[in-house]
This record gives structure tokens, C-alpha cells and sequence, in this order.
């Protein structure tokens, strides 16, 4: 279903998946006291990796947009440093972009199912699959922001800020009075 604003970012809807996938993944791979404090930790970055697309995507100001895709972006590289220790502390294979299996996660592309539902993947039953399937939706996410940031930059060089604008707006005011 087609969804307004931010909602059709590839970003955010990549952010989503991630922070839906991330929930199940802590429940199902990292239940237990001892990775309390990570599974909060990992959870969080993937909510403001989401959040703070839509936060930025709001914004009067074009600055604070681009800060807070470059906070999302932020989140998202945290998260994917947890699914590599994951990985490590474990001795599992992280697999290349090319190996088989990531080569299928690349394929995936999020799209609305319905108002508020994306195609979310089940998360595989194997903890290694599972995890690199999450560290390429990671990559993928970042490489969308990445591209946004510079789409933003670009757009705030063009046109200015909103600070800016108004200044020039209230300036013609100013002079037309005169």
C-alpha cells in the first residue's frame, strides 16, 4: 500500500525491517540475563536507526534533516558492529557479499504489504545465517542513507537552509517596503 513522506524512503523501510528483524533476533539468539544490557543496547540502536529518518524527514530545517539521517546512519553501524561480535565471539563465518546466501539477502527489496506492514522476511532458524542476513539489510540500510546524506547535502548547497530563507524572504520583504 502506497505510504506518504518518509514512509517511501528505501531507508526507512530497509531501517524497519531491521529494527523488526533485531526484536526477533534478540529474543530468539540473546535470551538470557546475561545479554541483558546487549540486547537493549542492540534493540535501541536499531529504533533510533528508524526513528531518527523519520525525525530528520519532518524537519523545518534542512541541517538538523541531514544531522539526524547522519544520527540514523550512526545507529546502523553501531548495530552492525554487534551482529560482527555476534559473529566472532562465536566463531561464525561472516560471509561475503558475494557468497550465495548474501547474494540473495541483496535481492530483497522492502515494499508495503498493507498500511503498516512491509514484507518482512522470516528471520532464519540458524544464528549465522540469521545474523548475516541482518548485517546485509544493515548494509544495504547505511548505503541508502549514505546516499541521502549526500542527496541532502547537495540539495542544502542548491537551495540553502531554512534559516537562510527566511533571512532572504524577511530581506525582500524589507526592501520592497522601502
Amino acid at each position: 500500500m502506497p505510504q506518504s513522506g518518509y514512509k517511501n524512503l528505501a531507508s526507512f523501510k530497509m531501517a524497519t525491517i531491521v529494527y523488526d528483524l533485531t526484536v526477533i533476533f534478540c529474543q530468539k539468539f540473546l535470551a538470557g540475563k546475561e545479554y541483558g544490557r546487549l540486547v537493549e543496547q542492540m534493540i535501541q540502536a536499531a529504533r533510533s536507526g528508524r526513528q531518527n529518518i523519520a525525525e530528520g524527514s519532518v524537519e523545518k530545517s534542512l541541517k538538523m534533516y541531514i544531522k539526524l539521517t547522519g544520527v540514523a546512519k550512526a545507529s546502523q553501524e553501531e548495530l552492525l558492529l554487534d551482529y560482527q561480535d555476534f559473529l566472532r565471539q562465536r566463531n561464525l563465518e561472516l560471509l561475503g557479499k558475494d557468497h550465495e546466501i548474501v547474494r540473495g539477502f541483496r535481492e530483497f527489496r522492502a515494499v508495503w504489504v498493507d498500511l503498516g506492514h512491509l514484507n518482512t522476511p522470516d528471520l532464519p532458524s540458524d544464528p549465522k545465517i540469521a545474523a548475516n542476513m541482518l548485517i546485509t539489510f544493515i548494509n544495504q540500510t547505511t548505503f541508502l542513507l549514505g546516499k541521502q546524506i549526500t542527496s541532502l547535502e547537495e540539495k542544502f548547497k542548491n537551495e540553502g537552509g531554512y534559516s537562510e530563507k527566511l533571512f532572504n524572504e524577511r530581506k525582500n520583504q524589507k526592501y520592497k517596503g522601502n
